[in-house]
C-alpha cells in the first residue's frame, strides 16, 4: 500500500501472505482429487489445469483488493508492469510435480519496485527495478518464506540465512535441466557437466521458487537455471538477498534475473559458481512471452 507517496512494506507483504494462503487452500483441495482436474497443453511439457487458474483468480482478488495500486504480471492471465511496482505471481510453481502428486511446490508472489521509485522518505530514487517484497508458501509443508527488502528473510517467522559453505567442493547445488525449451541445452549442458566433476552433488526438485527459497534457509548452497520466466524466479530473488546470498542475472545484465537466466548462491560460494557457468554462456537466449 502507499502511505504519503511511499511503498508500506508490510502491507504489501501481509496482502502476499492472504493471497498466498487463499491459493494453496484450492491446490490443496484439488491435491486430493486430482483424478478429476482438466488439464490443458499450453506447448509441449507445459501443463495447465484448473488448480493453476483457480489459485491465479483467487490471488488476483486479494491483490487487486489490497494493493491496487500495483501492477500485476501473473503467468496464466498476463499483464505488465505498471506503477511504483509490480506483483509477478506464480500460482502454483512446480506444476508438474502437482499433477503427478509429487509433494514438492509453491506459491509464489514477488513484488517488484520499478526505477524511479522512492521507497522511503530520506532514501534515494531506485535507479533499477528492485524486488522488494517476497512470498513464497509450500502447502505440503506448511511452509513461509518471506522478506522485506533490506529487512531480513524469514522462514514462519524466524529469520533465515543462507550456509556457511565455502566452496563449490563442499556445496549441494540445486538446477532446472531443459525440458520445455531447448534452445539454451548448448549452453546448460556443459554446466552441468562442469558441476558433476566439481560439487558435492546436483539436487532437480522442479519447483525454481522452492530452490530459492532453499538457498535462502541454508538446504541448498548454490543454485543455477536457465530459461526461467520471471515470476519462477521475483520471489526467491529477494529470500536470498535478505538471506545473506547473492541470486543475480547470469548474463550480468539486468538487475534481477528477469529473462529467467538465475545464478545464486551464499557470497562465499557465489563467484565460484559464476566462474564454473562463465566459460560456457554465450549471448542471453530469451525465452518468447
Amino acid at each position: 500500500m502507499l502511505t504519503k507517496n511511499y511503498l508500506d512494506f508490510s502491507r504489501a507483504l501481509e496482502a502476499g501472505i492472504t493471497a498466498a494462503h487463499a491459493a494453496a487452500a484450492i491446490l490443496q483441495a484439488y491435491a486430493h482429487n486430482r483424478s478429476d482436474l482438466i488439464i490443458d497443453h499450453k506447448s509441449s511439457n507445459d501443463l495447465v489445469s484448473q488448480a493453476d487458474r483457480e489459485a491465479e483468480e483467487a490471488i488476483l482478488e486479494h491483490l487487486t483488493k489490497l494493493t491496487p495500486e500495483f501492477g500485476i504480471v501473473a503467468e496464466e492471465t498476463g499483464g505488465k508492469p505498471t506503477g511504483a511496482a509490480t506483483w509477478y505471481i506464480d500460482p502454483l510453481d512446480g506444476t508438474t510435480n502437482f499433477l503427478h502428486g509429487i509433494p514438492h511446490y509453491a506459491v509464489s508472489l514477488g513484488l517488484i519496485a520499478h526505477a524511479g521509485t522512492q521507497l522511503q522518505p530520506g532514501t534515494p530514487v531506485l535507479t533499477r527495478d528492485t524486488p522488494i517484497v517476497a512470498v513464497v508458501y509450500d502447502p505440503c509443508r506448511e511452509e513461509l518464506f518471506t522478506a522485506i527488502y533490506q529487512e531480513g528473510a524469514r522462514l514462519n517467522g524466524e529469520r533465515i540465512y543462507c550456509s556457511a559453505s565455502q566452496s563449490l567442493a563442499d556445496s549441494i547445488l540445486g538446477t532446472g535441466v531443459p525440458f520445455r525449451d531447448f534452445s539454451f541445452a548448448d549452453q546448460y549442458m556443459p554446466t552441468f557437466d562442469a558441476a558433476i566433476h566439481t560439487t558435492r552433488g546436483i539436487r532437480r526438485l522442479g519447483a525454481a521458487a522452492l530452490d530459492l527459497a532453499w538457498i535462502a534457509c541454508g538446504r541448498f548452497d548454490a543454485y543455477w537455471e536457465m530459461g526461467l520466466a520471471p515470476w519462477d524466479v521475483a520471489a526467491g530473488t529477494l529470500l536470498v538477498r535478505e538471506a545473506g546470498g547473492q541470486a543475480e542475472d547470469m548474463y550480468g545484465i539486468d538487475p534481477w534475473p528477469v529473462k529467467g537466466y538465475v545464478a545464486a548462491a551464499n557470497r562465499q560460494v557465489f563467484p565460484e559458481l559464476m566462474a564454473m557457468l562463465k566459460p560456457h554462456l554465450t549471448a542471453p537466449t530469451l525465452k518468447k512471452e
